[in-house]
C-alpha cells in the first residue's frame, strides 16, 4: 500500500498578535506589543502552503492540508478564571482589570500546528491505526488552553474508527508535559515500510538529571514514554533523546528550533542534544540503513543566529532518491553565516539539493517559523480517502481560503482591539462560516451553548 506525507498547515487566528507570551522563545518576548497585521499573516501562512501543494502535486511525493485556528478570546478559559456575565461583561471585566490575562486568551498560538498533537502512522502502531495524542502545552497557559478543541478537530477531520486512533491529551501537569510534534520526528528508508520515532524531551522531570537554569524544559520524558506506548510503537523502533539544557537556555524552547529531520536525513546544531553521536547511532540502528547527518558546527553559527535565523525550523520535503529542499524562512537569507551554512549543506553529498525560501515575517516575530506551522501525517490511500472534512488544499480550497481570509481579517490589530465584543462577534461569524467552508461541523465552544 502506496503512503504519502501531509503537511497539515495551521491557518493563522484572527487575533494573531504580540503579546509576548512565551517565556523561554526570545523572538516571541523581543517583539511584544508590536502591531499585527493578522490578514498578512494568514495570507503569508496560505500561500507557503499553496506553492507546496503545487510542489507536492508536481512531484507526486507528499500532499498539503489546512487545519483552522480556534476561538478567540476564548470564553471558556475567561469564565473558568472566574470572571462572570454575559460575553461582553467578561470580555470588559478581563481586559481592564486584568490585561495580561485576557490577552493570554486571545492568543492566536494554535497556528503553529507542529504542537498540536504527537502523530504516529498506522505503519508503526500496534494496531495497523493512525494514532493522535493532543497535545497538553501544559508549560504555557495561554497555549494549555488549546487541546480540548484541538482534539475535537482531529476527531472531525479523522472520524472514521476503522483508520484513526484518538487519545486524549496528557494529564494538565508539568510531570506530564507535552508539546506535540516539536519534539517528535520520524525516520524512515522507505515511506511505506515501518519508521523510527524518536522523541527529544527537555528534561526527567522525575530525576535530578541535568536541565536548563533559565528557561524551562518543556517537554519531560515522561510524556514522551507515555505516548509511545498509548500509540503502541515498538521498543526497538523508538528513540528517546534529550535537549541540550544549553540550547534551552540559549532560547531553543522546542527542538524543531536547533534540529529537523525527514527521511534519513538529520539537519542539526553541534548543540542540539546531550551526546550527538550517541543519538545519531541509536537511530540509525533503529533504522537498520544509512543516517545522513549534516551536523552544523557553533563556529560556522553560534547559537544566537540559529535562534535568530530559524534555519533549522525549516521543513524539509522530497526523498533521498530524488533529492530533499529545503524550505527555510526569508530571514535565513539576511545572514551571512546563515547562508554560507546552506552553501555547505547543499554542497555537501547528502539528499538536500534545493533551498526555498519564504516570507512568513508575521509568524516569525512571534517565535514560529515555516516548520512551526505544519504538522505531519503520513496516510496511505484509504486513510485520505476516510477523511471526510474539506481540509486538502487544492486550487478551489484556496481561492475560498483566500476570500474568506480578506472578508474577515483586520490589516491592524493591538490588544486594546480585543478588548471589544465587536471583535468577538467578528471572530465567531468569521468561524462559523469558516467550519462550514471546511465541513468540520461544530468544533467551536461557541457554537457547541
Amino acid at each position: 500500500m502506496t503512503f504519502k506525507e501531509y503537511n497539515f498547515d495551521g491557518l493563522v487566528g484572527l487575533s494573531h498578535h504580540y503579546g509576548g507570551h512565551s517565556f523561554g522563545n526570545v523572538a516571541s518576548s523581543g517583539n511584544a506589543a508590536l502591531v499585527s497585521n493578522p490578514k498578512q499573516a494568514a495570507l503569508q501562512g496560505l500561500l507557503k502552503a499553496k506553492t507546496l501543494a503545487d510542489m507536492g502535486l508536481e512531484n507526486g511525493l507528499w500532499g498539503q492540508a489546512i487545519l483552522p485556528p480556534q476561538e478567540r478570546p476564548f470564553m471558556p478559559a475567561l469564565r473558568q478564571l472566574g470572571f462572570a456575565g454575559n460575553d461582553a461583561e467578561i470580555i470588559e471585566q478581563a481586559a481592564k482589570h486584568h490585561p495580561q490575562i485576557f490577552a493570554k486568551c486571545c492568543s492566536a498560538a494554535s497556528m503553529w500546528t507542529a504542537n498540536a498533537a504527537t502523530i504516529s502512522p498506522s505503519l508503526d502502531t500496534h494496531n495497523g491505526k493512525l494514532h493522535f495524542t493532543p497535545a497538553n502545552l501544559v508549560a504555557m497557559y495561554h497555549r494549555s488552553v488549546e487541546h480540548v478543541v484541538t482534539g475535537r478537530v482531529l476527531k472531525s477531520i479523522f472520524a472514521d474508527p476503522a483508520h484513526f486512533d484518538h487519545h486524549a491529551a496528557l494529564p494538565q501537569n508539568i510531570i506530564f508535559g507535552d508539546e506535540g510534534a516539536a519534539n517528535h520526528t520520524r525516520f524512515f528508508d522507505d515511506i511505506n515500510h515501518q519508521g523510527v520515532e524518536f522523541f527529544t524531551f527537555g528534561a526527567d522531570a522525575l530525576a535530578t538529571g541535568i536541565k536548563p537554569q533559565r528557561y524551562p524544559a518543556r517537554q519531560t520524558l515522561e510524556a514522551s514514554r507515555i505516548i509511545a506506548r498509548q500509540h503502541g510503537l515498538p521498543e526497538l523502533k523508538t528513540v528517546f533523546g534529550q535537549q541540550n539544557p544549553d540550547a534551552i537556555d540559549a532560547g531553543v524552547f522546542h527542538n524543531d528550533v536547533i534540529a529537523v529531520g525527514h527521511g534519513n536525513f538529520i539537519l542539526c546544531h553541534e548543540l542540539a542534544f546531550v551526546d550527538n553521536q550517541k543519538i545519531y547511532a541509536d537511530i540509525e540502528a533503529a533504522l537498520g540503513a544509512k543516517l545522513f547527518v549534516h551536523e552544523v558546527s557553533q563556529q560556522d553559527l553560534p547559537i544566537k543566529d540559529v535562534v535568530s535565523s530559524y534555519l533549522f525550523n525549516s521543513q524539509i520535503i522530497g526523498n533521498a532518491k530524488n533529492g530533499m529542499t529545503l524550505i527555510a524562512p526569508e530571514e535565513c537569507t539576511k545572514n551571512r553565516q546563515v547562508s554560507a551554512v546552506i552553501g555547505k549543506i547543499l554542497a555537501d553529498n547528502g539528499p538536500v539539493n534545493a533551498v526555498k525560501y519564504f516570507d512568513v515575517k508575521q509568524s516569525m516575530q512571534n517565535g514560529g517559523g515555516p516548520a512551526c506551522l505544519r504538522l505531519r501525517v503520513l496516510m496511505n490511500d484509504a486513510q485520505v480517502k476516510a477523511i471526510n472534512a474539506r481540509v486538502l488544499l487544492d486550487d478551489d480550497l484556496y481561492a475560498d481560503l483566500v476570500t474568506w481570509v480578506h472578508k474577515h481579517y483586520r490589516d491592524r490589530l493591538e490588544i486594546a482591539d480585543m478588548a471589544d465584543i465587536g471583535f468577538y462577534h467578528e471572530c465567531c461569524a468569521a468561524l462559523d462560516e469558516l467550519t462550514k467552508i471546511m465541513k468540520l461541523g461544530a468544533v467551536y465552544d461557541f457554537q457547541r451553548r
